[in-house]
Formats: C-alpha cells, structure tokens, sequence
C-alpha cells in the first residue's frame, strides 16, 4: 500500500510541478490513507500555468541583474563592472555583476515595517585595509546606523534615531576619509525634525566613525522631510541632499564650509531618491515618476542655469539609488516591486547610459 501512495504522489508531481510544503504546518496520518482508481473518462486539464515570471537569468542582457527584490543603497566597484546593491526589505547586501551570478555577501537583521529596512549602505573610505561596511538600518524600536565587518554581526554606531510608520528612510556618505555623513527621515512628524533634541529629520556628522554604541556626533541640518538620498561633487566637493517634505521636494546644497541653500524644489513631489553629481551637474531620481533628471548649477554662483531636464523616463521603471562608477557611467537601483510595478519591470542595477558617453556635463551631451 505505501508502494503504491508513493507511486502516486510522484505521478502527482510529474503532472503538477514543483512545490514546497511547510513541514510544521504538516500533521501525521490518523489513519490509513484510501486509494481508489482513477477515473475512467478522460481526465480534467491541468490548472492554467502561472503568468510569465521575470526573466531570472543572472546577468541579463546590458544590466546586473541580481533576481533582486527592491534595492536602496548601491556601491559602484573599481572595475565599473559590479557593484554592492542593498535589498531594503530583506536586509541583504548582494554583489551583483554584469558577467557573473549575484552572490550575497551579508545579510543584515532589520524591520522592514512601512517604509524602513535596510536603507543604505557606504564602505570605509579605508575598506581595503579595515573590511568595514556602514549600514543605516530599522530595528522593531529605532532607526541606527550600524557597522559591518567581514564576517562578524552588526555593531551599532548611533541608535535611537527616531522610527514612525513612514519617514524611516535614511542615507549615509563619507565626506572626507575620516567623516560619516548620516541623512535621517522625520519619522512621519516635521515637529521632531525641528527638535533640536531629536535625531530625527537631520543631517548629522560622526568622526573616526569606531565608537560602538553611541558614537559623538554633530547636528549639520535641522528640518529634513523623509530621507532622499547624498551626494558629493568632487569637483568643489559640494554636498547635495535630497529630501521630501510635507509640501515639496527638494535639493539642498551644503559647500565645503557649510552655506546652505536650496537649489530646487518640485511642489508636485514626484518622490525625490538618490543623487549622483560631477562638475556642477546633479543627477536625481524621481521615483514616483519614473524620471532622472539633471540640475544643472552655474560654476561661479552656484545658481541653476535652467530647469531640470529629464535624461531618463521610464527606462527599467522606478529608480532609488544612483552611483558613479569608476569609468564615468551612472548606474541606478530600482525599487519597482514595492513601487506597485513588479508586473512591468523587475528590479535590477542597471546603467544610465548604456552606449557610453558618461556623465552628461552640459545639455550638448545629449543632443
């Protein structure tokens, strides 16, 4: 009889495919199990296949496809080929390449609830010598920034940052080898980002970055919305952020010796995210929208030659993250599965310019 059942099952599996069981949900035969002949008539066809899945293949053609669930911090690697690429909800750190299978390389505990995670990611200015990765993460109480070291657990660097429903998103950059520069969200409440007793809706300076717990900071800038994202541009190492408030997006620009002002803002807030920047041109994801766009800045005044043109749209969907690679190309990380698109577009890293040419200094670059 056993024989026999098991005969069956594998029939079953033949006709039917693969599946997987949840052994704790399984319970023990009470009795015998009863089999019966197979019907006599012709039998019913199989159920309908599911629809098309994404292609899985890893790498897929002009892109590191990395079978990713949705991205949010993203580290270009020197040879402009392969990056580190942060999953937000799942908390891995996954390095992905364009001729290569993704492999993970950590995975980092977080809650994902709402709109938190794992938010961003940044390598030691020193990673060569030190092997130490930062990561701006949830836990189910705060939001921290934590330090990675290969092959140990997260240690944490500055905890108690405030956590909400929404406004969880945080970034992280280093401004000189020796700074860690930390963008955190609002936490849902533009009140706690006006406290000056709260960590929530700042930017914050950390140096020498290796105090575990609670390492000595300095507030930089009060009154940030939800995070966006940072970047420098080496050229007059100007500092951009991008944040989201209650009535407006926006890119606020810090110089090197800390003049504030705001570049641009977008009233109708497509979803600001990331930023990459070169030469007085700063890139910026528009996430709701589908768009990067360029802001282009006068070199004497730092004023805004004209309004943003989009350089892409639509192309891979929705986009968080932006990095400069070695070569001069921008590379994004898409976020099209918790974007409400996973039907249309999968998530991968993917270049903005996939014919080459590099960054797009002036607008003759993309005429």
């Amino acid at each position: 009889m056993q024989g026999a059942f098991a005969l069956l099952c594998a029939a079953l599996l033949a006709v039917s495919g693969c599946a997987r069981f949840d052994s704790a949900q399984s319970q023990p035969f009470t009795t015998e199990p009863e089999l019966r002949p197979g019907p006599t008539s012709t039998p019913p066809p199989p159920p309908p296949l599911p629809p098309k899945p994404f292609p899985k293949a890893c790498p897929a053609q002009g892109v590191m496809q990395g079978c990713l669930e949705s991205t949010s911090g993203l580290i270009m690697l020197p040879d402009s080929q392969s990056a580190l690429v942060a999953e937000r909800l799942t908390g891995a750190v996954k390095e992905v390449s364009v001729r290569a299978e993704p492999k993970v390389k950590t995975t980092i505990p977080v809650d994902p609830a709402g709109d938190g995670g794992l938010m961003d990611i940044v390598l030691s200015p020193t990673y060569s010598q030190d092997r130490l990765m930062y990561a701006y993460i949830s836990t189910p109480t705060d939001n921290r920034v934590v330090r990675v070291a290969d092959g140990d657990i997260p240690k944490p660097i500055l905890t108690g940052i405030p956590k909400g429903a929404t406004g969880n998103t945080g970034s992280l950059i280093f401004t000189s080898p020796t700074t860690l520069v930390i963008q955190t969200g609002d936490a849902g409440n533009p009140a706690m980002a006006a406290d000056p007793g709260s960590l929530a809706g700042k930017v914050i300076r950390i140096e020498q970055p290796t105090t575990i717990n609670q390492a000595p900071h300095t507030t930089a800038l009060t009154g940030m919305g939800s995070a966006g994202g940072m970047c420098i541009d080496p050229s007059d190492d100007s500092l951009y952020i991008t944040d989201r408030t209650p009535t407006a997006d926006r890119l606020q620009r810090m110089t090197k010796d800390s003049k504030v002002s705001t570049v641009w803002t977008w009233p109708d807030r497509p979803g600001v995210a990331g930023c990459a920047a070169l030469d007085g041109t700063v890139l910026v994801n528009l996430v709701n929208t589908k768009q990067t766009v360029a802001v282009r800045l006068a070199p004497d005044t730092g004023a805004v030659t004209g309004e943003p043109e989009v350089i892409r749209q639509d192309v891979r969907g929705h986009a968080w993250a932006l990095a400069l690679s070695p070569d001069g190309n921008v590379w994004g990380a898409t976020v099209n599965k918790t974007s409400g698109d996973a039907e249309n577009f999968d998530d991968v890293v993917f270049p903005l310019f996939p014919q080459g040419g590099g960054f797009p200094r002036t607008n003759a670059d993309n005429t």
